[in-house]
């Protein structure tokens, strides 16, 4: 039986891509959904290669010109990171006919390096979009809606409590994740299927970007890297505790990142004339990821436990970055923090405004959750837009100088 399709916010963003740009090259994690949605699009009217088994991708090598000639635009090129050679020859046949646009759909699961291949061979010919996991709109059809600083009442007075999911229906959704597969098959064993999908990702990608000889100390810094999501990473302390050189752990971390599997979020830097933390902190991109490497499979335990705040701010955050990145755009997040200990969980520049936002596991919101907001406020100044506290609960409620709590339901 085939698997439910569950639309893509991105779906739109691809089509006025196709119709202006000659190629379009859509990286994202592994089973994002990135192939199940070009074929959805564009699979009566395009032909489909996967450039992933070595064959394949031995006869694109060896023969460039005649590879492309057996499969002639319009064309998906399925995981063309496996034979970047084509890329020089696929800007021939482009600019063979220059005007026509959507000939080449390429898909990619590593940017490492991808981009630069693109950007040398594909200059000003290529769209270059990202599809990541499901985001929670998506999942229950509120895709478009807009965020909550984009609103005209941004900083609004109280409004009615809203309709949201329980506590057992957020943590159960944090612990599946957002990989298709998972949400559109509610029956399949979560645990089995991350643990499957965590050793083809370890096989596949990190082998084939960096030697790494040692598979399970690799996995063990994965696991170090999920009890320390949300927090100030000091990749030295890490190295130390595995046993593993400083340069090592470097490396390890630009293959999560370039693999789409983490993301780490930088602080924002002003001259406000304090002393700020210059460390970063680390994320997962996906949820269900970070409670399985995290060793939680319950839903009660992961709320309630002592990642449960962590795992909640990854959460926004993941809702936040895919909501920029399913509109085609690039997300501007940082975090805030001094030395002496004020700090704003996130900070979104959006059109040149500064939007602080704490994250909070209780539901009930209450003003002095609004501490570090009002501390960044007065650091910033006129920078700084409406503020807000999110939270799992359901109430939307004004917390003072221009700060308001809103549902998770809402980012």
């Amino acid at each position: 039986m085939a698997q439910p399709y569950i639309p893509r916010a991105l779906e739109p963003v691809v089509r006025r891509a196709a119709a202006e740009f000659p190629a379009v090259v859509l990286t994202g994690p592994r089973q994002s959904g990135k192939t199940t949605l070009l074929r959805r699009l564009y699979g009566d009217s395009a032909g489909y290669v996967s450039l992933e088994p070595p064959d394949v991708r031995a006869a694109a090598a060896a023969d460039p010109r005649g590879f492309l000639d057996m499969h002639p635009a319009p064309v998906i090129f399925d995981e063309v990171q496996y034979a970047p050679e084509l890329l020089p020859y696929i800007k021939e046949r482009i600019d063979e006919r220059r005007e026509a646009r959507g000939r080449y759909l390429l898909t990619g699961s590593q940017n490492l390096l991808l981009t630069e291949q693109v950007t040398e061979s594909l200059a000003g010919r290529t769209a270059m979009l990202r599809l990541m996991t499901l985001s929670q709109r998506e999942e229950f059809g509120r895709a478009g809606e807009p965020l909550p600083w984009e609103k005209p009442s941004a900083a609004a007075g109280s409004r009615p409590e809203q309709q949201v999911p329980t506590f057992q229906t957020i943590w159960r959704n944090l612990l599946r994740g957002g990989f298709p597969e998972l949400v559109a098959e509610p029956d399949r064993d979560v645990p089995l299927w991350q643990s499957a999908y965590i050793q083809t990702y370890l096989e596949r990608d990190v082998r084939a970007l960096r030697q790494i000889g040692d598979l399970m100390s690799f996995q063990s810094f994965l696991r170090a890297l999920a009890a320390r999501a949300g927090q100030l990473l000091n990749l030295a302390d890490v190295a130390r505790d595995l046993g593993i050189a400083l340069n090592t752990a470097k490396a390890w971390l630009s293959v999560l990142e370039a693999t789409f599997q983490v993301i780490v979020l930088r602080p924002y830097h002003a001259d406000v004339g304090k002393r700020l933390v210059k460390t970063p902190k680390v994320y997962f991109t996906d949820t269900g990821l970070l409670c399985h490497l995290a060793g939680l499979r319950d839903a009660e335990h992961a709320g309630s436990g002592p990642m449960g705040g962590a795992i909640f701010e990854n959460a926004v955050l993941l809702e936040i970055v895919k909501a920029f990145v399913n509109r085609g755009e690039e997300p501007r997040i940082y975090f805030w923090r001094t030395s002496a200990g004020e700090e704003v969980d996130l900070v979104v520049e959006a059109e040149g405004t500064l939007i602080p936002i704490e994250v909070k596991l209780s539901g009930t919101p209450r003003p002095e959750m609004a501490k570090g907001i009002r501390a960044f406020q007065a650091a910033l100044g006129d920078r700084v837009g409406p503020g807000f506290v999110v939270h799992p609960g359901s109430v939307r409620l004004p917390l003072g100088a221009g700060v308001v709590a809103v549902p998770f339901g809402e980012i």
